[in-house]
């Protein structure tokens, strides 16, 4: 069928959404696919933003068979000519991801260990696609990282969505929650999407910040894709596939550093010990009395629930909570701790804790500057700085170091303690492996002997960094 000019389509951005517009009979007529559906409300022929790829290019090929013709209103991204202040050849890694990213349209992800140089793949992304753009972190901390590097790289005005700004450029950095909060009105002005840490898209709420923008172009940057609750298959329709993946032993050596893994197993006191197996046997005996199997995906909440509602219960609660307590952060790791900073008084150390009441407690027990999302960002920025410098030789954190945060200088980890997951574990090992001279990292696991936190470090060192 040939639509004359007066009854030409016209594709829109509409509050998140890609919108088809024009005579009832024309949109009829489209044969659209799944995701472009009419919507009986507003006679048109809507989609999610994140398709405007895929119906530009269902318009196109309609309009050169002579079926229709249409205007595309919709987005609203410029050219943006990009000059890198100081250019450096690419690493083999950095530049295979590009390739490997530019023959997919420019569409995926890159998965990339800690230390491999992430942010300048996103750099030679951002210049050679030269559009309108926008880099999307999870963290504040992250955010402001982006920001610099950018403005120093490039020598143009950064814009920032987030931390109490709303200034909306070209070249943008943004965290995801305010990327959720606005894409429903900026999603239009933006060629390309850069999601570093990309493993957090996935959630509910983020997932939408990428639905909502048009940005035919998009890379996502991670180490460690995989999701607990399985939703990372989702990056490949909010962001693409994975298009290039290099694990830490692929680069140990050349681009990462030498590492060594050491397990250390703190048993405990008689004392403790007892006092585990009591607590242990309380909490298990009333999962195995009202058939709660932890294991499964429900097994916490229906703990939490039942747990809330008898003496005996709530009893079971606490008894959770102090066989958990004894098994983290006994006096007899803390020992072990101080026997190990003695050990590597020279080094740069970082502690790692599942919990702040301990990080506070390590801290005032060894004059150690203490981070946790409770510390104010310009105090944050201090700490880090001066241990990057040298002046404070350790730095004693829970979770918030785990990703992102450019401490180069870190050869020591210390997991004091933390989670069974797999992407925590290799996250902490990341820190400490930036490549320098001469340097060899060593990450220490302390490990609650006949406890369950043995199965916990099992668990969690199911990756090829730690065979």
């Amino acid at each position: 069928m040939t639509v004359t000019p007066k009854s030409k389509l016209k594709l829109r951005f509409e509050a998140g959404t890609i919108v088809v517009d024009g005579p009832s009979q024309t949109l009829k007529g489209l044969s659209p696919f799944d995701e472009l559906v009419f919507d009986q409300r507003t006679s048109v022929l809507r989609a999610p933003a994140s398709m405007y790829r895929e119906v530009f290019a269902h318009l196109y090929r309609a309009q050169q068979r002579g079926e229709l013709e249409f205007e595309d209103l919709a987005r609203a991204y410029t050219n943006l000519a990009l000059e890198m202040g100081v250019y450096r050849e690419p690493y083999p890694h950095q530049r295979e991801s590009i390739e490997a990213w530019q023959a997919n349209g420019k569409r995926g992800v890159v998965v990339l260990p800690t230390g491999a140089g992430k942010s300048y793949v996103a750099e030679l992304a951002l210049w050679k696609t030269g559009r309108s753009a926008m880099v999307i972190a999870p963290t504040i901390d992250l955010m402001n990282q982006w920001y610099d590097l950018l403005s120093s790289s490039f020598g143009v005005e950064v814009g920032i969505l987030g931390g109490g700004y709303h200034e909306v450029r070209d070249l943008t950095v943004s965290t995801y929650d305010s990327a959720f909060i606005h894409m429903d009105r900026i999603g239009n002005r933006f060629a390309l999407l850069v999601f570093d840490e990309c493993h957090h898209l996935p959630g509910p709420s983020y997932a939408m910040a990428s639905e909502m923008s048009l940005a035919p172009y998009r890379l996502g940057l991670t180490a460690t894709p995989e999701r607990n609750d399985g939703s990372h298959h989702l990056l490949d329709k909010l962001i693409g596939p994975c298009v290039y993946e290099k694990g830490i032993k692929d680069m140990t050596g050349r681009f990462l550093a030498e590492y060594d893994v050491v397990t250390l197993k703190v048993p405990l006191s008689e004392a403790d010990a007892q006092r585990y197996n009591d607590a242990r046997n309380e909490y298990r005996t009333f999962l195995r009395i009202y058939g709660i199997r932890m294991s499964k995906p429900t097994g916490w909440g229906e703990f939490l629930k039942k747990s809330s509602r008898s003496k005996d219960g709530r009893a079971a609660f606490r008894a959770y909570r102090l066989q958990r307590r004894i098994a983290l952060a006994h006096s007899g790791k803390v020992d072990r701790l101080e026997k190990l900073l003695r050990v590597h008084a020279k080094d740069r150390v970082i502690i790692f804790t599942n919990d702040n009441d301990t990080v506070y407690d390590i801290s005032r027990r060894f004059l150690i500057p203490a981070i946790t999302h409770q510390t104010p960002t310009k105090e944050r920025k201090l700490y880090l700085e001066r241990f990057n410098s040298g002046e404070y030789p350790c730095m004693v954190t829970s979770k918030v170091l785990n990703e992102g945060v450019n401490i180069p200088e870190a050869n020591v980890a210390i997991v004091l303690s933390g989670s069974g997951t797999v992407r925590e574990h290799v996250q902490r090992l990341g820190r400490i492996l930036r490549r320098s001279k001469n340097k060899r990292a060593t990450l220490y696991e302390l490990i609650t002997a006949d406890t369950v936190e043995e199965y916990v470090s099992t668990r969690r060192r199911e990756h090829d960094a730690y065979r």
